[in-house]
């Protein structure tokens, strides 16, 4: 057992650039970042964005308020050149008074952000990362590749990458992409650990009848989740596109999507396409009844195009006991090991086989849901996984000392 009295003391600054908490993956991930390190007694402050809802038990600072800026999704906006500069002071006010021992930053802008406030406390900033910073905006279509703003933002990645004195990835495909792709970096200072869940939180058996009739769910048919960002990149298109073939296959089957933003466009696309009476569309979900909304899954999906960022929502889905349908990247791959269902990459009538698959083959389908819980139980939950913080907080203190 770890003496946790060993750690008292060490206080961590938590920079969040990003309308902290919005009930989705990023979120969910510095929120069980927080609770894994509050057990082990470390002191953690989040500094944010104005917007955003506070959870009880995390300890957040909130810049001023910019009230035309309300966007909660996922995803790059021009807005965030200047409400990252606003965030840095609001983050060195609360240095100065906070007096952390690390610098512990989100995202590409959380560093920008961290090198700011290190340039005057001298503490050490660790990068918490998802995957590369113009990575996500190509996948959003933020910006265009050999554009003036892709060349900008390359060099601005290039150059936020030599500041932190650690880097860490969500998976090592993620790891391995940046070491291949920013030569320039030491490679002993990158590592990565894969995530994972609240395995309390986030089980089969519980009670949904009540859910069941509030979504107004066809009875006696199976469900196909989905449950996490509506966006193109997360393959909803491709979604969407599959179901109608599926029910012409096997109809006893309904699908719920889960989540936002752009439920009106979907629920338009699906209008016409033929397949609204097919799919129920939930709109946002609070983290706190995720559980709920995947205990009423039979199969759960992930199109998610990305090869490089993590998959956190593929943790969930395993922790209930879903056998889980997704592309076969490297990433997902970690994840699922041998208990993922893996279609060829973007690839849409490969997905929609082994929907049809799982959906005409009852047992192997709670099989593989099986196989998948005990993969979670055994190599991914939070609190195992956030505990790596604790020896890279110590050894950086340390060498700072």
């Amino acid at each position: 057992m770890q003496d946790l009295s060993r750690n008292k003391g060490i206080k961590v600054l938590m920079i969040a650039p990003t309308p902290f908490f919005a009930d989705r993956g990023c979120h969910v991930k510095i929120l069980e970042e927080v609770r894994a390190l509050k057990k082990r007694d470390i002191t953690v402050k989040v500094v944010t964005y104005h917007i955003g809802r506070n959870v009880e038990g995390v300890d957040v600072e909130r810049m001023i308020n910019i009230p035309w800026y309300k966007k909660l999704e996922a995803g790059p906006s021009i807005h965030k050149y200047y409400l990252d500069l606003i965030l840095a002071a609001k983050a060195l006010m609360v240095a100065f008074r906070f007096k952390p021992d690390i610098i512990h930053a989100h995202l590409h802008e959380g560093v920008f952000v961290g090198k700011i406030v290190k340039c005057f406390i001298k503490k050490p900033l660790i990068a918490d990362y998802q995957g590369s910073m113009v990575g996500e905006m190509l996948d959003h279509g933020f910006v265009k590749k050999k554009s003036l703003s892709f060349k900008f933002n390359s060099l601005l990645e290039n150059t936020i990458n030599k500041w932190p004195q650690k880097i860490i990835f969500s998976s090592t495909q993620a790891k391995d992409f940046f070491l291949a792709n920013f030569k320039n970096i030491n490679p002993e200072k990158v590592i990565s650990f894969v995530e994972g869940t609240n395995t309390d939180e986030f089980h089969p058996g519980y009670d949904v009848e009540d859910l069941r009739l509030k979504l107004n769910l066809p009875a006696g048919k199976k469900i196909v989740i989905y449950l996490g960002v509506l966006t193109k990149y997360q393959g909803i298109d491709i979604l969407i596109s599959c179901i109608d073939n599926i029910v012409k296959k096997y109809r006893n089957v309904h699908f719920i999507i889960a989540g936002f933003p752009n439920v009106e466009f979907y629920k338009n696309k699906a209008r016409e396409l033929g397949v609204s009476e097919h799919i129920t569309f939930t709109g946002k979900v609070n983290h706190e009844e995720v559980p709920r909304y995947l205990n009423l899954g039979d199969i759960g999906v992930s199109l998610k195009l990305s090869q490089t960022e993590a998959n956190g929502k593929l943790f969930g889905y395993m922790a209930v006991g879903l056998p889980c349908v997704v592309f076969d990247t490297k990433t997902n791959r970690e994840i699922l090991g041998d208990t993922g269902i893996y279609a060829e990459y973007n690839n849409r009538n490969s997905f929609m086989d082994k929907i049809i698959y799982l959906l005409e083959n009852e047992e192997e389908a709670k099989k593989y849901g099986r196989l998948a819980q005990n993969r979670v139980m055994e190599k991914y939950t939070w609190d195992n996984t956030f505990s790596n913080f604790v020896g890279i907080y110590k050894d950086l203190i340390s060498k700072k000392n």
